[in-house]
């Protein structure tokens, strides 16, 4: 049976078969990782940063999402595991000599390479369009090659000469495999962050405490035993340090006494001249002076 105009239709036209799934177009994928913010979806632009998970942001969209986090933006959970500026290090990024920017394909009369990156490894210049594995250094933020830092072993920096360890380098936009492992050793930093901390303040209370308990003296210690006063002593009874007998000096007077320069023997008489209980700082009726007033009424 045919329909108008005796055409005959086929069974995939009358028939609706299974939707086929969509595939994600590879180079549209690695565009929209390694040349556009993971937040913002702009443009990759300096200053550029990295958190732990290896994903690559603006620093100015990090800023204005740590400033106000109840702001509603597209992608927030993205970033939803940075709580500061330090979660997140800028990167020391190499140019790349055959970039030449988006002024050369604005015409429309070129072809654009579309794996033709902005940035390059400084060691080996693989091109950072996301075909090559690429890491950062979180003591520094350099970024090299996967193949670099494998071909190469060294405990130092390739470009600034600053130590590292196998710990310190974070994979750039990783697969599943490398995000699980990142996010384990991310909670695992973390998690030595704030047990060092709470050690810290632990320390820091016991020497408070420490500090406010010692000129405290219990009773029946030896220190308050010693710091008894003398006058418990019988009347009569004098007690002589070993030096005073040594030196043959009188006995010390009891606590509370006053002694004066000029009776101690052993000072000499420079020394005993120097205070006004000297005879010499004394003066006569005829050295001092008269009583005058400081009014002119009495003569």
């Amino acid at each position: 049976m045919g329909c108008d105009g005796g055409t005959i239709p086929k069974r995939h036209e009358l028939v609706k078969g299974p939707k086929k799934v969509e595939k994600v177009d590879k180079n549209a994928e690695l565009l929209a990782r390694w040349k556009y913010c993971a937040l913002s979806q702009e443009k990759l632009r300096r200053p550029i940063v990295a958190c732990d998970l290896g994903r690559l942001y603006n620093k100015d969209a990090v800023i204005e999402y740590l400033l106000d986090k109840s702001a509603e933006r597209p992608n927030s959970e993205v970033v939803a595991h940075i709580r500061g500026i330090k979660d997140v290090k800028e990167l020391n990024l190499t140019d790349n000599p055959a970039w030449e920017g988006e002024r050369s394909t604005s015409k429309g009369d070129r072809y654009e390479d579309l794996h033709c990156a902005q940035f390059i490894c400084p060691v080996v210049g693989l091109e950072m369009n996301g075909k090559h594995k690429f890491c950062f250094l979180r003591t520094c933020g350099c970024v090299f090659s996967e193949r670099a830092l494998r071909e190469v072993k060294t405990e130092i920096c390739h470009k600034c000469g600053e130590p590292f360890q196998d710990s310190d380098i974070v994979i750039l936009n990783g697969g599943k495999e490398d995000m699980e492992r990142l996010q384990v050793r991310m909670e695992e930093k973390r998690a030595k962050e704030k047990s060092a901390k709470g050690k810290c303040k632990k320390t820091k209370v016991a020497q408070t405490v420490s500090k406010s308990e010692a000129p405290k003296v219990h009773e029946g210690s030896p220190e308050a035993t010693s710091s008894e006063p003398r006058d418990a002593e019988p009347k009569g009874e004098k007690h002589s340090t070993p030096a005073a007998e040594s030196s043959g000096s009188r006995p010390a007077a009891a606590a509370g006494s006053k002694r004066s320069v000029q009776s101690m023997e052993g000072k000499s008489e420079v020394y005993k001249s120097i205070f006004t209980s000297h005879s010499s700082a004394k003066r006569t009726k005829q050295q001092t002076s008269h009583w005058v007033t400081h009014t002119p009424y009495h003569f």
